[in-house]
Order: structure tokens, then sequence, then C-alpha cells
């Protein structure tokens, strides 16, 4: 089975035959990793200090923004934002040890070990998991379903974090200025404000230029944590008993129901888990792995442990990461820290275009205009429906909370139940596809499950405090991808009654008194053997066709990407007609007139400027019976399809050529 999105929604291809070659299934499903066993070999890493270094500074722009900022606010956090933890030398050894132990599990042992083993032909993500999971096959079993339906919740929660991370991010770097002179604090939410704005605004731009100077930025940032807080170690070396983790079991021996509060801050020191594995597409596991083993988990843990060395000296500090720094160095930090944040937005910004890229791609999402903003990177796009209403979203988020402490309440519930998503999914692939052996597979379930709930649990108690608004958010993409997956099967499951095998097709028309003119037209199809609703419509309208007639349908392979010399099936059928299949990836932009050239240059005749490119515009009629989903969601279903990118935008159409056909569907 292979899934389609031409006509407008996506609908499954139950009963597809090969047709010219059989290679760009089974080369691609070849090419698909067997998570912790093997796969595809790791892309070469470059020769050279030089190279390495290069590639090093890269990772750093890109992947480690998010993590590398929450040292601003997450120690912070877990003191002032729980009503009664007081900073004593137990409980800062306590919260500490909980900090450095959750930087071993989440991150280098679930993520780096285990998580980043489960790609997609190189690419990571919940998307790639999912696409893993071949998650249009076998949706008749319930379990299957409910799997495919639970990914989606974790895809849809990323969302709700993405939204909260510039907003987080730059509030708490512009909270410094009030550190640095109390007066300026009514300043702090109108700067921010305009941060965000220029931000956004800047994104239809492209990052190809700024993108240059994110990797030495972070550099700096990192290396100005590390030694900020190696001077205050250095001060009270006695901070680095936090390392034995007996002090988080006191910790929790003597302030059980407190501890567990805190457990929410704690989290936020991990909350860049999800954004590294998703980069895993841009770099490989081997540089993301040894830049955070050999560059950032040891700045991140020398500023976090320097943070609680200064909490010892001096236990009334609000604001201990700027108090790391002397007076002089405040406003420089300040204008570093702004940096780094507007970097650490920036990779949201951008995963939030490519996850929305793979969710269209993987029909779970409307059409929606993608923008590529470089020749050279192709995974610097830009989608403007989601750009502004990010922008849109994280102001108002930033109005609602106005302080990075009552945002922090927010963020993490989002972020857990992805990662929560993230464990379960990944187990199931190891099994399915690793082969892992049951107990083994087990084992990796309840321990990193275990350690996911224990925060889910205490994160759950800030829902109340701003918790729910990235859950809603969540819930609402959450409720559109699920209504737009199910309409596809809806679609599929009513085509056989409104549509008619495509060789059958061209014998009436054959028969039938059909003047053939001349032309060339090219009908975009939603399923290989059946002919498109828009065929038999326009032919027994006008009672003419071209002479030449391509039937195209465009499928979407459950892995990341597919080689353009693998991209192409077609095969020439009686009286004029010829079926073509063009394979993509998730990851790729579909082209259309570009791969119809390839046609040509293998032996197509074909004129592409004298081609009429016809697609249908499928308009859903809910009906007032419940025949395949509720009245309200057929509502739902047709606001979506309405306000979906036209097929000449998505499928990159010349507009004078194309022709766009309303056809109504009853639900």
């Amino acid at each position: 089975m292979k899934y389609s999105l031409v006509g407008g929604l996506a609908a499954a291809d139950r009963n597809r035959k090969d047709i010219s070659v059989a290679g760009p299934r089974e080369e691609a499903q070849k090419r698909r990793h067997l998570l912790f066993k093997g796969g595809p070999p790791e892309q070469e890493s470059p020769r050279g200090l030089g190279a390495r270094a290069a590639l090093g500074l890269a990772v750093l722009g890109i992947v480690y923004g998010d993590i590398g900022t929450s040292p601003i606010y997450a120690l912070r956090q877990a003191f002032i934002g729980t009503t009664g933890v007081a900073v004593t030398a137990g409980t800062v050894l306590g919260v500490l040890s909980l900090v450095f132990w959750t930087l071993v599990i989440i991150i280098s042992l679930k993520y780096m070990t285990f998580v980043l083993q489960a790609d997609n032909q190189g690419e990571g993500g919940i998307f790639a998991l999912i696409a893993l999971l071949r998650p249009w096959r076998h949706l008749e079993r319930r379990r299957r379903l409910l799997l495919i339906l639970f990914g989606l919740l974790g895809a849809s929660l990323l969302y709700g974090g993405v939204i909260i991370t510039p907003a987080i991010s730059i509030l708490s770097a512009v909270e410094g200025l009030q550190v640095a002179t109390p007066g300026l604090e009514r300043y702090v939410v109108p700067t921010t404000i305009a941060i965000l704005v220029a931000l956004f605004a800047f994104q239809s731009r492209g990052t190809a230029r700024v993108g240059i100077v994110f990797g030495p930025v972070m550099l700096l940032w990192f290396l100005a944590m590390a030694v900020l807080g190696a001077e205050s170690i250095v001060d009270t070396p006695r901070v680095l008993a936090a390392l034995n983790p007996y002090w988080a079991f006191h910790f929790f021996q003597w302030n059980a129901w407190i501890a567990f509060l805190v457990m929410y801050a704690v989290f936020l020191v991990s909350t860049g888990g999800e954004a590294l594995y998703a980069d895993l597409g841009h770099f490989g596991r081997k540089p993301i792995r040894w830049v955070w083993f050999g560059f950032v988990l040891p700045a991140l843990l020398l500023n976090y442990f320097g943070q609680g060395a200064l909490l010892l000296r001096e236990p009334g500090i609000k604001q201990p990461f700027y108090h790391l720094a002397p007076q002089w160095l405040l406003y420089p930090l300040v204008g570093l820290a702004t940096l780094a944040t507007i970097i650490a937005s920036q990779a949201a910004i951008t995963g939030a275009f490519s996850l929305t890229r793979q969710a269209i791609q993987l029909g779970m999402m409307p059409r929606l205009r993608v923008t590529q903003t470089s020749h050279e990177v192709r995974g610097q796009i830009y989608i403007a429906a989601v750009n502004w209403a990010l922008m849109a979203a994280t102001i108002a988020v930033v109005l609602m909370f106005q302080s990075s402490s009552a945002l922090a309440a927010a963020y993490g519930a989002a972020v857990n139940g992805t990662m929560i998503v993230t464990t379960v999914l990944a187990f199931v692939v190891a099994r399915e596809i690793g082969r892992w052996k049951r107990p083994t597979a087990l084992l990796f379930l309840v321990f990193f499950l275990s350690v996911d709930l224990l925060f889910f649990a205490t994160n759950a108690m800030k829902i109340p405090d701003g918790g729910w608004f990235p859950i809603v958010i969540g819930l609402v993409f959450f409720l559109m991808m699920s209504t737009w997956r199910r309409g596809g099967q809806c679609l599929t499951e009513e085509r056989p009654h409104s549509t008619q095998p495509l060789e059958e097709l061209i014998q009436q028309v054959d028969k039938e008194d059909i003047a053939r003119v001349p032309g060339a037209a090219v009908f975009l199809s939603a399923h290989v053997e059946d002919s498109p609703r828009t065929l038999p419509y326009h032919v027994w309208r006008n009672r003419a066709l071209q002479k030449q007639v391509i039937v195209l349908t465009v499928l979407i392979e459950d892995v990341a990407r597919i080689a353009p010399d693998e991209r192409i099936e077609f095969e020439e059928l009686e009286h004029g007609f010829m079926r073509v299949i063009l394979h993509y990836g998730y990851m790729q932009g579909v082209n259309v007139p570009s791969d119809l050239a390839i046609c040509k240059k293998q032996g197509m005749d074909l004129d592409l400027d004298e081609v009429t490119y016809y697609t249908g515009n499928l308009t859903v009629v809910p009906s007032s019976q419940q025949r395949c989903m509720w009245k309200w969601r057929g509502h739902l279903l047709s606001f979506l399809m309405r306000n979906a990118a036209s097929p000449s935008d998505y499928y990159q159409l010349p507009v004078a050529q194309t022709v766009i056909l309303g056809v109504p569907v009853r639900l």
C-alpha cells in the first residue's frame, strides 16, 4: 500500500500493481535503517581539523540552541518557582544531583545512546518513527490504529512546545536587564515582543546568511557558561558532591512532596532532547554525539554546578545565572544570552516548518504553500501560514504569562508528552524492525517510560498554572491531523462508488463519439488503478479529449527521500493514454513539471509548453446521516479542504496551464 496526496486529500492505495519497474519501493525498503542492527553506513565524517571544527560549529548552532539556553531559567525555577523549597545545602545538592542524572539518563542514555539509532534514511524525529512503522498498513487492526493516533498526538504536542520555546527563551534572556538595572523591568515584555516580531518577520528571507554566525555565537555562549560556572565551582568546590546520587535520594527522603513538585523544574534541563533527535538528518549521529559529550554536556554541567555553588554561598540570590557574572559583564552577558535565545528560537521555528512539511507529505495535514529559501540547503524552507500563526501565538503567550517563571510552568507538559510518545514508538520500532528480543525491549520501555511518566506526573501538577495552554494547542493540532487522516480513509472507502478502472474508461472513450483534439492533458489521480474523478467529468461534459492523456499519480513513500533515478514509473496504455507514477519521500518537495521533463528526456513524446494540467478540488458535503464521520467533523474536514493550498502551488504547476475542477463528495 502506498500513500497518495493527489486530489486534495491523502488516500491509501490498497490495490496497487507493479507497473513498469519495482525499483523505487523495494529499494527504499532495502535502505530502511534497522534499529540498533546496522542499516546504512553513517555518513563519513569530514577529514581534517578545520573541517571537523566547522561541522562542530554547525552542530552547535543548529542542534543545541534549546537545551543550551535552559540554564538561564531551569535551576532558578527549581527554587523560586515552587513554594516551600528552602535554599539549604541539602536542597541545593539534591536538586543539582537530580539535574545531573536527568541529563545523563534522558539525554545521554535515552537519546544519544538509543533513540538516535532509530533513523529513517538518516532522518530523525517523531515523524521518522511514525514512518518507520509504515503507518498506512494494517490500519484495520485496532492496536495499529491506536498506535498511529498516539504518534499523531505526540507530533501535535510538539507544536505546543514550539510556541513556548521562543517566548520563554527570549523572555528569560531579556529579564537579565532587570538584574543589571532594576528600573528596566517594565521594558522586558515590550522588548521581548519587539524581538519576536523582528524574528518572525525575517523568516521569509531564509536563514542562510544568519546561519553563518549561529555556530560562533553558540560557541561563545557555551564557553561563557563554562567559564562563569567553573570560577564559581573553584570558590565552592564542595558543590561537586552532588555528582553522588545519594543527594538526590536524600532530597526525596526528607522533602518527598516538595521534591516531587520540584521535578517539573528539573525536567526543563532536558527539553532539547526532541529537537536534537529531529536534527539527526542534518548532521548524522556521530557529530551530534561527540559535540554533546565533548563540549555541550561539560559546559552545561559546569554552569549548573556553578549556579549551585553560588546558591551555597548566597542563598538569597534570585537570578543565579546572571549573578555568576561580575557587574561590569552583565550587559554583555544579557546581549549574548539574547543572541543565543534568538538562535534557539530560530531552530524551533525552522523545526516547525520541517515538521509541518513532513506532516503534509505523510498525508496528516492539509496542503500548505512551502517556499524553498535556499537552493543549496534542502532543509531551509518557509511556510507563511505556520510562521504568522506561530508569531501570533507566541506573542499571545508572552502577554498572558509576562515572565519566564510563569512560562516555565507551561513548558514541560507538552514536551514531556512528546517524549513519552517517542519512548513508546521507539520500543515498537525496536521490536518490529530492529528485531529486539522481548526482554531487552521491555527493559528499555519500562526503564525510560518510568522516568518519562515520573516527570509527566509532576508536570501535570502545573497544568492549572499554565500547562494547559500547550496541551490545548496540541489537541487542536491532533483534532485537525486526525480528521484529515480520517478524511483520507473515508475518501478511499467512498472511491469504488464514484470512480471506475482506468482501462475500462479508456475503452469507453474509444467506443463513444469523443473528439480527440491536438495537445496533451495531465490528469492528477489519487490512485494508480482507477481513473481520476476529474477525467470522466471532463470527458462527458465537453465530449472532447486531447490526443495525448497522461494519468499521473504522486506517491509519498514512508521513507525520507527517493533518489531522482528511482522516482519515476511510466507505462504506455492504449489510445494515446499513459500512466505515470512519481515517488517522493516525506522530506521532499513535489515538482510535477520537473519530473515530467525527466520523462521527456527518457523518451516520452511530450511538449511541456502545450500541456494542460487537470486536478480536482474536492468539496466535502457532510451527510445528515453518520456515514463515515460525525457531521461536525465533516464540516471541519470541509473547512480544512477549502483552506488548503491550491494544487498549482503544492505541485508547482504552471498556473496558466492548470485547470481546477470542483468535485463534490458526500461523506
